[in-house]
């Protein structure tokens, strides 16, 4: 069976992979190696929003739906990338920015925002100046009823991240944080978006393995 390229979008995970300021660190070690017991075995100790990760919407709400709650087939999508690399560092994304992908921002579509700003990880720079979501673009993705909203930025807005999260997951907006890779991916084309997260019970969110499928096939 032939298939379309696939393009990783998930950032690494190690020890010590940088976090968001009061989030667990990332601690990745050896529990037992050949050496010791006849075979290697690592401990990990993460935060559910380590890296490149989805937030549930029980993130920002006690009754809200767990990550191992979301149906698949929210997390295996048709998705279109929006190219944001133009703004600056620092600067809103706005409704209006969107409006020349507006054929594909319709009910219950996926978004990649594209900025860039991943080209920072794992450097301190990485969580902070970076473009950013509006609050009057959560509120229009949630009128728009999207599904998912994915970005290489580590959270959509430093500093109304509270109203941004509240708005859009309380309406059952996905949110999709660090992605990585997002240039490999054509401009207005669909492709295939998976967004697989672990199935942590009664959790709030979870480390994924985000890739792309598109729709070429190399000959």
């Amino acid at each position: 069976m032939k298939i379309g390229k696939i393009i990783d979008l998930t950032a690494p995970m190690f020890d010590g992979a940088p976090t968001m300021p009061l989030d667990p660190q990332c601690s990745i070690s050896w529990h037992s190696t050949l050496e010791t017991m006849g075979y290697n075995l690592s401990h990990l100790k993460t935060s559910t929003h380590q890296g490149t990760h989805i937030d549930a919407p029980r993130h920002f709400y006690n009754n809200g739906m767990c990550v191992d709650e979301i149906p698949l087939e929210r997390l295996i999508v048709r998705a279109v990338k929006i190219d944001m690399t133009w703004k600056k560092p620092g600067e809103a994304i706005v409704p209006d920015d969107l409006q020349p992908e507006s054929v594909f921002i319709e009910k219950g579509c996926n978004i990649l925002i594209h900025t860039g700003w991943d080209k920072y990880f794992p450097n301190k720079e990485y969580f902070s100046g970076f473009q950013y979501i509006s609050k009057e673009l959560a509120d229009w993705f949630v009128k728009k009823q999207v599904n998912i909203v994915g970005m290489d930025i580590p959270t959509p807005n430093g500093k109304d991240w509270k109203y941004v999260h509240l708005k859009m997951l309380g309406c059952g907006c996905l949110i999709v944080e660090g992605l990585t890779n997002l240039g490999k991916l054509p401009n207005s084309e669909e492709f295939t978006f998976f967004a697989l997260p672990l199935k942590l019970q009664g959790r709030d969110g979870s480390p994924i393995r985000a890739i792309a499928i598109l729709d070429s096939v190399d000959k």
